[in-house]
């Protein structure tokens, strides 16, 4: 035996399993299901977005059957931090969640160049790879002494350098470079570091060295090619040389060979001129002719 029963659906349940499934710079995608199972009409939710930084409200409704919804929350800003309350339109019970988005980039290439009495930070724009970020927000600079073990706040600027003066001799210094935090310093981009240390020894920093690596490496490689370049030239006119001396050699040996003795004669040079070279060669004496010496 059995029986069948049909639940009542209640609409005053909340959206179940609410949770984020993707948060970027500027949107994020969150994901609930109904409060009940395989809904039989259209189910309308309210998707209150709150701005925690801003303070400000906004209201998104969907309308959908389905049993699990998905839904994307857009034109929110890098960095910002936002309050999600999903309920059915009706007022029912809530389920909510925060959500922060993923904060602006880092500026790329930070260095150091030393100077005589100070040293200037040089980074990349940031808006060569961030669409959101406007030049005109800027960037701050902040700066953190390792021997006081205190963190300061050096300014902002529009520019992509900015310069530090007034650095203590034997103190290590790290400087970070981030796009400007607004409202209160609750939205800001992630930080760019680099260290600057060994101030005041006579030698320039590592930091400073890192950053100049890349223009040391700039002329040192084309002052080796050319050389790599030079000696290659060299090797091959020796050799061309080589080969020439090796062929003349060669030419006049063939010159001089005699194929009945087989092999060359030289002569010593005192001959060289003589009317009697073409004279024919005394080979010997036969021993039945008196030799006859005036």
């Amino acid at each position: 035996d059995y029986v069948v029963v049909k639940m009542i659906p209640d609409n005053r349940l909340p959206p179940r399993h609410l949770h984020s499934v993707h948060t970027g710079k500027t949107f994020a995608v969150i994901k609930w299901e109904s409060p009940y199972d395989s809904p039989d009409q259209d189910m309308l939710y309210a998707v209150a977005v709150k701005d925690l930084v801003r303070k400000t409200d906004k209201i998104y409704k969907v309308k959908t059957r389905n049993s699990t919804v998905e839904y994307t929350i857009k034109k929110l800003e890098p960095g910002g931090k936002y309050h999600v309350i999903v309920q059915l339109g009706n007022m029912s019970k809530e389920s909510s969640m925060k959500i922060n988005t993923v904060p602006l980039s880092a500026p790329d290439a930070l260095k150091i160049i030393t100077e005589n009495d100070h040293i200037l930070l040089f980074w990349k724009s940031l808006a060569l790879k961030e669409s959101n970020f406007n030049e005109s927000r800027g960037y701050e600079i902040h700066m953190f002494d390792s021997l006081m073990n205190s963190t300061a706040y050096l300014g902002n600027t529009t520019e992509n350098f900015f310069k530090v003066s007034n650095l203590k001799i034997g103190h290590n210094y790290s400087f970070s470079v981030q796009a400007r935090c607004l409202y209160s310093g609750q939205m800001c981009g992630e930080p760019a570091t680099l260290l600057y240390d060994e101030l005041g020894t006579g030698d320039d920093s590592s930091a400073a060295k890192s950053g100049r690596s890349t223009d040391v490496a700039a002329i040192v490689v084309p002052v080796l090619f050319l050389l790599l370049v030079t000696l290659g030239i060299g090797f091959v006119v020796l050799y061309m040389r080589h080969r020439r001396l090796q062929n003349s050699f060669t030419a006049f040996a063939n010159s001089h060979y005699s194929s009945r003795l087989g092999s060359a004669i030289f002569s010593s040079g005192d001959d060289l001129g003589d009317e009697d070279d073409e004279a024919p060669m005394i080979t010997g004496f036969s021993d039945d002719v008196p030799m006859v010496i005036a």
